[in-house]
């Protein structure tokens, strides 16, 4: 791919693979090659080596290989000219600019390099008139206020507009011609062509592509000015919708801890920097856009998203996911309790708090469990409901396997026939729609058949029922099924020291509840075994665990105090291990 002579041949020749390769991997000396897991497989042993003389690198598990380029390429998820921009400035090797083809493409490269020093020199005012001018001693004492001193204010470059509405434009003009600034977007024009600055009376957020140039800024209102934040239009150096803020400062950390944390603001992403979670990006006040996260996915493909609690912010939530769904993102969901966002919750509970819940996050589909658990699951009514809500998010998983598996757990935890389950997501998908319609067989879905079985063994199993009955009794696996009454009219009658007597146990129960106790009794005898009660038992436990499980989370979202979160967390690890057992 480099040909002899050209600028990726002299790049190739002189970088140096093992020093690319550890900005991703951690590397080991092991002999004459370098050593690690592999980035494109999961591993626990490493198969993953680097020559250094031959600057070549190949994985004895998976199988791939190549050279610097193919790495990079595979990593970044780029194109054969990036990787090699890339790989020079890993390597500080010079990086001729580009040249133009057409007198028009020479004209619009002068104008962008034009502009992105406009823009350096901008973020300078703003910084001197924060930092120095009395107007700036306001939105000094509000930056403070929210915890930001003037180490903070440097690290993330913040500066102020004045109220004046030339400030900007006069500075500017020292040093740029008026047509230039006109397609700058820091200013504006009023209705007699007249310019001023865009930007007036607002606490100025430099914004910055991956590769730290200054292309735009976020400026948010001091006072009651409307709107609350202003972001610099579109201009030829700026695409709101191919920008993430803080991704140059947090994509080395982001490669490092092989996920992001995706939040809404500005203010959210410096107090999650400065609580130590240094991959922290923000979508620059917009909702997030599919450049946004192709470009996300260069460096992760795992992203905790942690919006505003308000409805926006659910909204906000919501449509991420969708997309990140459709770019295969392994997505967990941070929703902080008590209506804080992520720099309040911060400032009020600390650090280390916020870092156990991220720790934390509940998986997408645990997310989504929880919402549509909380409609009313007790009528079919309800439970179409819940999968009518659930459906366009599993739709968009293009992983066969994933979507399997999210099938199941909705199942299990919304109290659905699987089978039933399945089939409706097929339908749906089938038809293109995303909603289930009412069917005879989804009101009439029932208990699954490890319940029917265990309700059978109790009243048939002469060789074992005391010993099922304890069994579920101690560790209560009838409670909240919908057979619980039958389960517990049962159990009374093995506890009593009596041969369970369908017809008399059923005087107690609902109608529904003794028809299907008579359907059972009625189904064809079948020889049982403690094998087969132990599965089905199995089964039991499982969902009293997820069920557990769910109600922890939930617990650990409501913010509680430091001591019963630890034991929360703690209880969260052991019911993990015990599900993974089960599975």
């Amino acid at each position: 791919m480099a040909e002899a002579g050209s600028f990726a041949d002299r790049v190739k020749t002189q970088a140096d693979i093992v020093r690319v390769v550890s900005d991703y991997v951690r590397l080991k000396k092991t002999g004459q090659n370098f050593t690690g897991l592999c980035p494109f497989h999961s591993e626990k042993t490493p198969s993953f080596a680097v020559h250094p003389v031959k600057q070549i690198y190949h994985c004895f598990g998976c199988g791939v290989g190549g050279d610097v380029f193919s790495f990079v390429m595979a990593m970044d998820k780029c194109e054969f000219p990036e990787a090699v921009r890339t790989v020079a400035e890993k390597c500080g090797i010079p990086i001729p600019k580009p040249r133009a083809r057409t007198p028009e493409e020479a004209q619009a490269n002068r104008q962008r390099s034009a502009l992105v020093e406009m823009h350096k020199e901008a973020a300078a005012f703003f910084a001197r008139q924060l930092n120095d001018s009395a107007e700036g001693t306001v939105a000094r004492a509000y930056l403070e206020d929210r915890g930001l001193d003037r180490e903070a204010l440097a690290r993330f470059a913040l500066g102020y507009a004045p109220s004046s509405g030339d400030a900007l434009l006069r500075a500017l003009k020292q040093k740029f011609p008026e047509k230039l600034i006109d397609s700058s977007g820091l200013v504006s024009k009023d209705q007699s062509g007249r310019l001023f600055d865009r930007f007036r009376r607002r606490i100025m957020f430099p914004i910055a592509n991956e590769n730290g140039k200054i292309i735009a800024f976020g400026g948010r209102a001091l006072g009651d000015d409307l709107p609350k934040y202003l972001n610099s239009p579109e201009s030829p150096i700026y695409s709101k919708s191919g920008v993430l803020y803080h991704l140059d400062k947090a994509k080395d950390e982001i490669r490092k801890r092989d996920f992001a944390v995706l939040v809404e603001g500005y203010m959210d992403v410096i107090g999650v920097a400065r609580a130590g979670v240094g991959n922290v990006v923000a979508s620059c006040g917009t909702s997030l856009t599919e450049p946004q996260v192709k470009l996300l996915g260069r460096f992760s493909r795992r992203v905790v998203v942690n919006y505003d609690p308000d409805l926006a912010g659910q909204a906000a939530t919501e449509r991420s996911l969708t997309l990140l769904l459709e770019q295969q993102f392994d997505v967990r969901v941070l929703a902080l309790s008590g209506g804080a966002d992520p720099d309040k919750f911060i400032r009020e509970h600390g650090a280390d708090e916020y870092k156990k819940l991220l720790e934390s996050a509940p998986a997408f589909v645990d997310f989504l469990i929880g919402r549509a658990r909380a409609l009313d699951l007790s009528s079919a009514e309800g439970k179409l409901k819940a999968m009518n809500y659930v459906m366009p998010y599993v739709q968009r998983v293009p992983n066969r396997l994933i979507r399997s598996e999210w099938a199941t757990r909705i199942a299990s935890q919304l109290r659905i026939e699987e089978p039933v389950l399945r089939e409706a997501f097929r339908k749906a998908a089938a038809e293109r729609k995303g909603e289930v319609k009412p069917k005879a067989e989804f009101i009439s879905a029932g208990p699954k058949p490890a319940e029917r079985r265990l309700l059978r063994m109790l009243i048939d199993a002469e060789g074992f029922r005391e010993t099922l009955a304890k069994e579920i009794r101690v560790a209560a696996l009838h409670s909240g099924l919908e057979t619980e009454k039958i389960f517990e009219a049962l159990l009374v009658a093995v506890e009593a020291g009596a041969r369970p007597d369908s017809a008399e146990i059923s005087k107690s129960l609902s109608e529904k509840d003794r028809r299907l106790l008579f359907e059972v009794a009625f189904e064809p005898a079948m020889d049982s075994s403690w094998e087969e009660a132990e599965s089905c038992l199995a089964v039991l436990r499982r969902r009293h665990i997820e069920t557990e499980l769910f109600t922890v989370q939930q617990r650990i979202e409501a913010n509680p105090p430091a001591a019963e979160l630890r034991t929360l967390l703690a209880r969260k690890s052991e019911l993990r291990r015990l599900l993974s057992s089960l599975l």
